[in-house]
């Protein structure tokens, strides 16, 4: 892969990971908060019932931080394993097949950075902060600190749940980006009458169009943002539907996550998954292996939309604005 292609792959994960984080953040401290009422009561654990709708941005930091480095990773990582399979294997291989194991890949990767972040964000999501108190130190530096004097220590906690979390990612990344790229797809074909292939809109900035420097600057920019617009459009709705669907089926396997996570900052002796897994069975039921799945399926698909669709939205604009058509702004 090209170094400009990096950088242009590099430059807009980072854009669409931060802009979800920012935006849909407070919906994911709701689910946690949710998801975690079942282990109030245990030792060194606040209950999260009583936060109601405030701090709803506590432990932002700790996944700013962690995010930017992930999403790049797993983009890079997505892209060049899609190139390096389409290459390796034989013409007749199934592209879903190509995809998930794409996606799975770049999961793995990303994983590694992600978890020490997830387990401080989940803890400092379900902090509970006095309204009359200062906040002189950030939730995140609360969560690091909580988990640093758990049992077992920094070193162990913070990577408690990379396990379970590759678990939850590598279905839903194995069937959301299938899906996506089938609606995709789909959705270019109906709008073309299926005389285009489903990645034309968005190597839109390779196309005739932008390569003829006959047309004028204002041609060459109406072009360019209704290009923008349509790939907004069809992959936002791609990804929300595809993100949606597969949040959903692996409710259950973000439940234990939250839970284990959750454990990590706890003042109690670390658990297995089977076990936690167990408790939850036993005291809420197969229904509380679904708690928040409404409410995860919601903000998924919120957040797919915005994530893919500024994701592919910033690779077009970059290619626009690339040094062969510099007038572009």
């Amino acid at each position: 892969m090209r170094d400009n292609t990096q950088a242009e792959i590099l430059a807009a994960g980072a854009v669409a990971a931060f802009t979800v984080d920012l935006l849909v953040y407070p919906l994911d401290t709701i689910k946690t908060r949710y998801q975690s009422q079942g282990i109030v009561g245990q030792p060194g654990r606040p209950a999260p019932v009583s936060h109601g709708l405030r701090g709803l941005y506590q432990g932002i930091g700790s996944v700013v931080f962690a995010t930017l480095p992930a999403a790049a990773i797993f983009f890079i990582s997505y892209e060049s394993a899609k190139s390096a399979l389409k290459f390796s294997l034989p013409s007749t291989a199934p592209q879903p097949a190509i995809h998930a194991l794409a996606s799975a890949g770049a999961e793995l990767a990303s994983c590694t950075v992600l978890t020490p972040a997830e387990v401080i964000k989940q803890n400092a999501q379900v902090l509970q902060r006095s309204s009359s108190s200062g906040h002189s130190r950030s939730s995140s530096i609360e969560a690091l600190h909580m988990v640093w004097r758990s049992e077992g220590g920094a070193g162990q906690r913070l990577w408690t749940g990379y396990t379970v979390l590759v678990a939850r990612n590598l279905p839903f990344t194995a069937l959301q980006f299938p899906l996506f790229e089938i609606f995709r797809g789909q959705i270019w074909n109906w709008k073309r009458g299926g005389a285009e292939s489903s990645h034309t809109r968005k190597d839109y900035a390779d196309s005739g169009q932008l390569q003829d420097t006959r047309q004028s600057k204002e041609t060459r920019q109406n072009g360019l943002k209704s290009a923008l617009v349509e790939t907004g459009l069809v992959t936002g709705a791609s990804a929300a539907v595809s993100g949606s669907l597969a949040a959903l089926l692996t409710t259950p396997l973000d439940v234990v996550k939250t839970r284990i996570m959750l454990n990590a900052g706890s003042t109690s002796a670390p658990e297995t998954t089977w076990e936690i897994t167990s408790r939850i069975v036993r005291k809420e039921g197969v229904r509380g292996l679904f708690r928040g799945a409404m409410l995860r399926g919601t903000w998924t698909a919120l957040g797919s939309g915005l994530y893919l669709g500024s994701y592919e939205m910033a690779k077009v604009w970059l290619k626009g604005t690339s040094a062969d058509h510099p007038n572009f702004s």
